[in-house]
């Protein structure tokens, strides 16, 4: 197999350059202090398809890369976990609980499934470690790490290993330094995992520790997949990661995000397209149902994504729209309470819309209104028929 070693050295006094180099590796001069800025440079350092990093203080055992590179399969970032089953770790008492409480602290408010994201040994595939923006300066750099994953839609997955005691050198982390970082950046993170880009928004959004916002995407998805119906071939626009496109068989999920088809894929969901929901990739006629929940809001003309649907659509097929009421009183209300309580909600501009104008344009291009439906009277689902 072939590889490159890169030892990222932070002044050291001892003979870690000329052993380090006598052993094949490339040494690095870490250029600014922290263990974030050692990480950034090392991997800027790297040209591999995919990327293990690990302490040289013996705590984590080179031998466990092997077991890192066969779990590969279907991930794009593994992590050596002291946290899962049969993982252990042999930690002073105090480094040990500081451990355990950030893991579950950034675990809950970030909502992410690791059991230990404060590992720093893991093998990442090198280009999505490159794509990432990673700003931490010290330990935190590594929960930043699996947020950018998740935020793409990467695949993540945990793999035990045994963390022993240190073999060589001393440690460089202060144990109140550490952890106050950890906290400074938890509010910066929480930002990014919530926002409205991130591949796993609507999923997440679906399941929601928060009562209205989970009861808010049920009705939604209730309604959507009650009101497709019968149909035998169906596009879903602007499919996002929600549940709604699992429900819907024989039916192609578009989206303009790969971070979003990318989620969607490591969660086999294989028919899936890429493409602006107002230029579809499709021919006339093609499908019998199109799906079009939290889309047409978001583009700068909404009567393309209306006369799309009509095009793809045959005679007498089905459109399922929904869309957020701004003529409603109940929007404005539940509409700036969402925007205050879900940072990722004012992301991304939003045309003003409401029912008084989508009907005519609708009944323009075709569509007969068949059923409406709202969501606290702030959000519309409309069911339509197109012309034969």
């Amino acid at each position: 197999m072939r590889h490159e070693l890169v030892v990222v050295d932070g002044g050291s006094h001892d003979d870690t350059v000329r052993i380090a180099e006598a052993h094949g590796a490339r040494v690095v001069p870490q250029a600014e202090p922290g263990y974030g800025a050692a990480f950034r440079e090392g991997v800027a350092n790297c040209a591999g398809e995919w990327i293990a990093t690990l302490d040289a203080d013996l705590s984590h055992d080179p031998r466990v890369v092997l077991d890192l590179m066969r779990a590969r399969a279907g991930a794009d970032l593994v992590v050596a976990s002291r946290y899962v089953p049969f993982g252990h770790a042999d930690m002073p008492l105090g480094r040990a609980v500081l451990s355990r409480v950030l893991n579950a602290v950034y675990g809950l408010v970030l909502d992410l499934p690791v059991r230990d994201l404060s590992s720093g040994f893991r093998l990442y595939r090198g280009a999505a470690l490159r794509g990432l923006a990673l700003r931490s300066r010290d330990f935190d750099v590594l929960p930043e790490a699996l947020v950018g994953f998740y935020a793409a839609g990467y695949a993540v997955r945990e793999v035990p290993f045994h963390y022993w005691p240190r073999g060589a050198g001393r440690s460089h982390a202060r144990l109140f330094r550490f952890g106050l970082s950890y906290l400074r950046t938890l509010l910066r993170l929480w930002r990014s995992r919530n926002a409205f880009s991130a591949a796993d928004y609507d999923y997440r959004a679906f399941h929601s520790r928060l009562p209205v916002q989970r009861a808010w995407q049920r009705r939604r998805y209730r309604l959507l997949t009650r009101m497709a119906g019968d149909y035998e071939r169906g596009l879903d626009l602007g499919c996002g990661s929600s549940p709604v496109l699992g429900s819907l068989p024989r039916t192609i999920g578009v989206d303009l995000s790969p971070a979003r088809l990318r989620f969607l894929r490591n969660h086999g969901r294989p028919e899936l397209v890429r493409a602006d929901a107002a230029r579809l990739p499709f021919p006339d006629a093609c499908c019998d149902l199109v799906v079009a929940s939290q889309v047409i809001q978001y583009l700068p003309e909404p009567e393309r994504l209306v006369a799309e649907c009509a095009r793809v659509l045959q005679p007498g097929g089905r459109l399922v729209l929904g869309f957020p009421d701004h003529d409603s009183p109940s929007w404005r209300l539940l509409g700036g309470l969402h925007a205050r309580l879900t940072p990722g909600a004012n992301e991304a501009p939003v045309q003003q819309l409401g029912s008084g104008a989508l009907l005519p344009l609708l009944a323009r291009h075709g569509f007969a209104l068949e059923a409406r439906h709202s969501i606290l009277g702030a959000e519309r689902v409309l069911k339509l028929r197109r012309a034969g």
